[in-house]
């Protein structure tokens, strides 16, 4: 990664208590948070049970998740397209990921993908390539968003079932490790219920930050978690891959 010691947290932050959504609204919307800190708790422990060698953070943008796997693995290369709206000093390699990956064959142990399949208009190219460079045993890592609102428009092309990822994922190659659901119904209605209230002249957005914090409170809660859980099979927020090459 070019400019390592430069790099400094932005969309995510380490707290005492671990991975979280930055609370600084310069990196991250407050109505972001939420959503944010699902994914977190799952790159937080994902991260760490499977990144190691060397590791291609694809879409990277600004790196958000550089802070957690630098000190597991051997070396990143960071690798985003030109139309990207963060772009940023840190780039190892400017390509658009439906075309070849400019990675040798079998050069790379682990691959991490946030929130950036949906951003592609050809995703079966992008695993077919994934596959090409990663070493036999390695791993990709995958967040992709499911009931969220359109972003980055007009190159937001696809919401992705938990059918559909596996389907991808085996089709070019891959043994799924896991596959889960993030977040239920109480993420999903708060989160969209944000973005639509973050609109609403002077009361939307001091609304919509304290349903995030009253939801966040909930969650902490058996009766919470139950009914994220229980949910989130019909009503998902998002997903989190682990696919791996067979060897």
């Amino acid at each position: 990664m070019k400019a390592a010691a430069s790099w400094t947290p932005t969309k995510f932050e380490r707290t005492s208590r671990g991975l979280r959504g930055s609370r600084d609204p310069s990196k991250l919307s407050a109505t972001s948070r939420l959503s944010t800190d699902v994914q977190a708790a799952y790159w937080e422990r994902n991260l760490a049970a499977h990144a190691r060698g060397v590791l291609a953070d694809l879409g990277c943008g600004t790196v958000p998740l550089y802070g957690e796997y630098r000190d597991l693995v051997t070396d990143t290369i960071c690798i985003d397209w030109g139309n990207s709206k963060h772009r940023n000093v840190h780039l190892d390699y400017e390509c658009d990921l439906t075309q070849r990956l400019p990675l040798g064959d079998a050069s790379v142990d682990t691959i991490v993908l946030s929130c950036v399949l949906e951003h592609v208009p050809d995703p079966a190219a992008v695993w077919g390539d994934m596959h090409r460079v990663l070493r036999p045993g390695g791993k990709v890592l995958v967040c992709v968003p499911f009931l969220y609102p359109l972003h980055e428009l007009p190159h937001d092309y696809y919401r992705y079932t938990e059918f559909g990822l596996r389907r991808l994922a085996e089709t070019a190659g891959f043994e799924v490790v896991s596959l889960e659901a993030m977040g239920g119904a109480p993420e999903v209605v708060t989160n969209i219920a944000g973005k639509v209230l973050r609109r609403v002249p002077r009361i939307g957005m001091p609304i919509a930050v304290a349903a995030q914090g009253i939801t966040s409170a909930l969650l902490r809660t058996r009766v919470g978690k139950r009914m994220s859980r229980e949910t989130s099979r019909n009503f998902p927020l998002s997903y989190f891959l682990v696919a791996q090459k067979r060897q």
